[in-house]
């Protein structure tokens, strides 16, 4: 702001009107003695002493007789336009004749010289002219401050609602990380249950070695999960590396059942996604698709690019998807999580489908918005 840059003193000129006035009024009424000094006293020869007293002290005097006017505007300032103009006009009037009178008594009185009294009319003008210059300065000074003054406040207005903007859009941000941070680790238990599922079929038929190989691989998939911050995206290659942790689990569990195929474009490798977004899908695949199937199955993971977007698909040769999940019901946990993390991080610029291969099984399809490593 403007008052920020000035001088301590100026700074206390500012901010009060009654120091800003009679500043205004020494200023102002003394540069009126320095004009008459140049214009009338030299003009007119006359250098003496007691003429240039007469000039400072009908300046003087001029400070004493207007200072009525000040209370005078400000009483009638919240009044109608006419009220405020006759006032005015009445207050110029009565403070001429005034200051007139006294004018030309200080100025015989200090000269010496006799018969002014007959050019009344002329120092009265003059007076008029001065004093309703002086009113009309004031009332430009006084609109001038108002100016300011609603200038400062809109300012004020302006940067509480900013900062009111600032909060709610941080508080927003809070939400909205916590929304993601919840969904993301809603993943955890799901999956731990599972695994944990798994390990104890195996201790359970004495495959001891197995149980051990996949608490290994748990342990290295959960260190993964946990130092990953959910809402930090990674790149398609850091989320195939985690996706593949959770597969050497899988494989363990099935061995030859399960059969995995990956088709991945270089181009889309340092594509940022969203952190564990493929692993929720290809569990839902084992489920359904692999763990019922005395056969087992094949799951395949495409990755890539399509203008602007990240394309990713998941396919898997199981039964299917009935016709009320792909409507949004009877939708496990993770599908509805991945759902809900993708809308959070991409609102509606995303596509999401679920739909049954003619030859059988399962495809799942997204499209995301491109968003490459910032190198």
């Amino acid at each position: 702001m403007v008052e920020s840059s000035l001088p301590s003193f100026l700074q206390i000129l500012y901010r009060n009107t009654s120091y800003q006035f009679w500043a205004l009024q020494l200023i102002g009424w003394f540069g009126l003695a320095l004009i008459s000094f140049l214009s009338l006293t030299l003009w007119y020869n006359q250098q003496g002493f007691a003429y240039i007293a007469h000039t400072l002290l009908q300046s003087l005097l001029g400070v004493l007789v207007s200072w009525p006017l000040r209370p005078l505007f400000h009483y009638f300032w919240g009044r109608s336009v006419l009220a405020r103009f006759i006032a005015g006009i009445g207050g110029v009037l009565l403070c001429s004749v005034l200051w007139t009178i006294l004018r030309i008594s200080t100025f015989m009185a200090i000269t010496g010289e006799q018969g002014l009294w007959n050019d009344f009319g002329g120092w009265l003008f003059g007076s008029i002219m001065i004093f309703s210059c002086w009113a009309a300065f004031y009332h430009g000074v006084k609109f001038y401050q108002l100016l300011q003054h609603e200038h400062e406040n809109l300012l004020l207005v302006a940067a509480q609602n900013r900062e009111q903007q600032l909060r709610a859009a941080k508080a927003e941000t809070i939400a909205h990380e916590a929304q993601l941070k919840m969904l993301r680790y809603q993943l955890n238990p799901h999956f731990l249950f599972n695994t944990l599922n798994a390990i104890a079929a195996l201790m359970a038929t004495k495959e001891v070695p197995r149980a051990g190989s996949m608490i290994v691989q748990l342990s290295d998939f959960l260190r993964y999960s946990l130092d990953n911050d959910p809402v930090r995206r990674v790149t398609v290659k850091e989320e195939l590396a985690a996706l593949k942790l959770y597969l050497n689990i899988e494989q363990t569990r099935f061995a030859e059942r399960l059969e995995l195929e990956f088709d991945i474009e270089q181009a889309a490798e340092p594509v940022r996604i969203p952190s564990l977004i493929l692993q929720p899908l290809v569990e839902n695949a084992i489920k359904y698709a692999i763990a019922p199937m005395e056969e087992g199955g094949k799951i395949t993971v495409r990755v890539w690019l399509d203008k602007d977007y990240v394309c990713l698909e998941m396919l898997d040769t199981g039964p299917g998807i009935s016709s009320s999940a792909k409507a949004g019901n009877n939708v496990g946990i993770g599908l509805r999580n991945t759902v809900d993390r993708l809308y959070e991080f991409y609102a509606d610029n995303h596509t999401f489908n679920l739909e049954s291969v003619p030859s059988g099984g399962l495809k799942v399809y997204m499209q995301l918005p491109l968003e490459k490593t910032v190198r």
